[in-house]
């Protein structure tokens, strides 16, 4: 007896289930090792220190500065709210302007020639010279001396009677003058302190920043003709763009932070000719105890540091 069978159809449509096809669910997010979250944990406890040590020393001191600088306060007694009457009186007294006008001068001077000298000492001192260690030591003390000892330098320098500077014009025959007694030449010779000073780390940073500037671009331009002046505007001061902006938000920074020198040289004067915003923060602080005042002032002070921050990142920002 023969049977027949039905030839299988290899095309023959399979009718889904009724309850529709069932997607496959997404795989679970796989949870953290042990290992895993040991680290984790390891890391939290390497990071609480700092942490705890930020919120003490600048978290908690910047909300009390805000706070402090809507009140009365003069230490002895307890704050009195005012509102915005510090920040009215701020921006309202002639010697707090005059600081603010000081500073910005101070500011203007210093940064860009001390920025511009420490480029071309940096320049100059990756050309492989004899005794380039010494030299880049000898530039740099000045930034690790205390402020106060280069001070006092800097006041037998600028003395009127014995002073080395008065003496080395009188060689020329030329008069002395009285540097830091006079109206007209003390905010100059805190400049000529301010900008000497600070050319030490600027070279640091520079000099850091030319062994990352890669020579076969300086072969390049050698081979097309470039002069050595060429090379320095073309390829050096663009590959140093990065570090240009950093040394010049710190230098600004710097800058609007000025007090040592002012305290030691000038205490503000001669009529307040010198005085800085830091300086009439100090006064108000901790000669008239005027909290709430120096409070406003430090806020003042930190939207200026913010403003120029802000101005000379845009100026050196870099093309998209």
């Amino acid at each position: 007896m023969m049977t027949t069978t039905t030839p299988r159809r290899d095309n023959a449509r399979v009718t889904p289930p009724a309850g529709g096809a069932k997607t496959q669910a997404p795989p679970r997010k796989r949870g953290l090792t042990l290992a895993e979250r040991k680290k984790r944990r390891a890391g939290w406890l390497m990071v609480t220190p700092s942490v705890i040590h930020i919120g003490l020393w600048t978290a908690i001191p910047v909300l009390a500065t805000f706070y402090l600088s809507f009140t009365d306060y003069n230490v002895f007694s307890a704050p009195n709210w005012i509102w915005f009457d510090n920040y009215i009186e701020t921006l309202s007294d002639p010697v707090f302007l005059k600081s603010i006008w000081n500073t910005v001068v101070y500011t203007f001077w210093t940064v860009p020639v001390s920025m511009a000298v420490a480029l071309v000492i940096a320049v100059a001192l990756n050309q492989g010279l004899k005794l380039q260690k010494w030299y880049r030591t000898a530039f740099f003390i000045p930034q690790v001396t205390a402020t106060v000892a280069i001070a006092m330098v800097w006041l037998w320098i600028f003395n009127p009677q014995y002073g080395l500077l008065n003496a080395f014009l009188e060689l020329f025959g030329l008069p002395g003058q009285a540097w830091l007694v006079d109206p007209d030449w003390a905010l100059p010779s805190v400049i000529v302190v301010g900008a000497w000073q600070g050319i030490g780390i600027k070279m640091l940073i520079y000099i850091a920043a030319l062994q990352n500037v890669d020579e076969s671009l300086y072969e390049a331009a050698s081979v097309d003709g470039a002069s050595p002046i060429r090379k320095f505007f073309a390829i050096t001061v663009p590959m140093l763009k990065p570090a240009t902006f950093f040394v010049l938000v710190i230098s600004i920074i710097g800058a609007f932070q000025v007090f040592d020198q002012i305290y030691v040289l000038t205490d503000g004067g001669p009529a307040n000719a010198t005085t800085m915003m830091t300086y009439e923060v100090y006064r108000s602080a901790f000669q008239e105890f005027r909290m709430g005042m120096a409070s406003a002032q430090s806020v003042v002070l930190f939207a200026f540091l913010l403003v120029m921050t802000l101005i000379s990142r845009r100026a050196t920002k870099e093309d998209d």
